[in-house]
């Protein structure tokens, strides 16, 4: 077996169907979804963000970042790098040098199962970025091997290589290309319902009644 397994990049999602997916709320899909969300501790680095792209997948060793500097010289406009540590939680493998490199690339976002570092560089390059958290102690270039384009796991999810990837403020959303337009639109027409039923309750009507939760309880008492 190769030291390095690397697929090629995989076909992109579509520009129309990225954009309603950055119409929808991550919290929305889980209303009715239970599979494809990300461990909730990955979480935003900069706050006020949502992006939708195209996952590539890459999964690399503790403290080697070979494999991670090579594929962002692999990324094209619109893909978001999803990166699986293998269960390292010690190493940053993402700061500030890596954010300027994908974001030069044109990538949408990342997204890292493990911390990262360089908060300040990441924020001055308005970068969007999702991990669990910060580290002081990063990777360095041992060649240790990795796999590119291959499946991996984020947080507990699957990640396909060309999954439908969607980050917001509440977390990460990993959806099969050919379920994300019909997900996002029904997430937006429920959104759309969700501030027709919050006017109502600013005008005298109570939660309870419009979900039905009151007359479930009238029928328990």
């Amino acid at each position: 077996m190769p030291k390095y397994e690397i697929e090629p990049s995989p076909p992109q999602i579509s520009t129309e169907v990225v954009a309603l997916l950055e119409q929808t709320e991550t919290a929305t899909i889980g209303h009715w979804r239970h599979w494809g969300f990300c461990d909730r501790a990955i979480q935003p680095l900069l706050r006020g963000k949502r992006v939708a792209g195209t996952a590539i997948t890459l999964a690399i060793p503790g403290p080697d970042s070979t494999l991670l500097h090579h594929a962002l010289g692999l990324l094209r406009p619109g893909d978001i790098l999803v990166v699986d540590r293998l269960g390292d939680d010690r190493h940053a493998c993402w700061g500030g040098g890596v954010t300027v490199a994908a974001k030069a690339a044109g990538a949408r976002a990342g997204v890292v199962d493990g911390p990262c570092t360089d908060l300040e560089e990441v924020e001055a390059s308005d970068f969007p970025l999702w991990a669990r958290g910060l580290a002081p102690i990063t990777t360095r270039i041992y060649d240790l091997g990795g796999r590119l384009n291959k499946p991996v796991s984020i947080g507990g999810a699957v990640v396909m290589p060309g999954d439908a990837v969607l980050c917001d403020e509440s977390g990460v959303v990993i959806l099969p290309p050919a379920e994300a337009e019909a997900e996002a639109r029904r997430a937006i027409e429920r959104q759309q319902a969700g501030l027709v039923n919050q006017r109502r309750v600013q005008d005298g009507a109570k939660l309870g009644e419009i979900s039905g939760a009151s007359a479930k309880v009238a029928q328990g008492v």
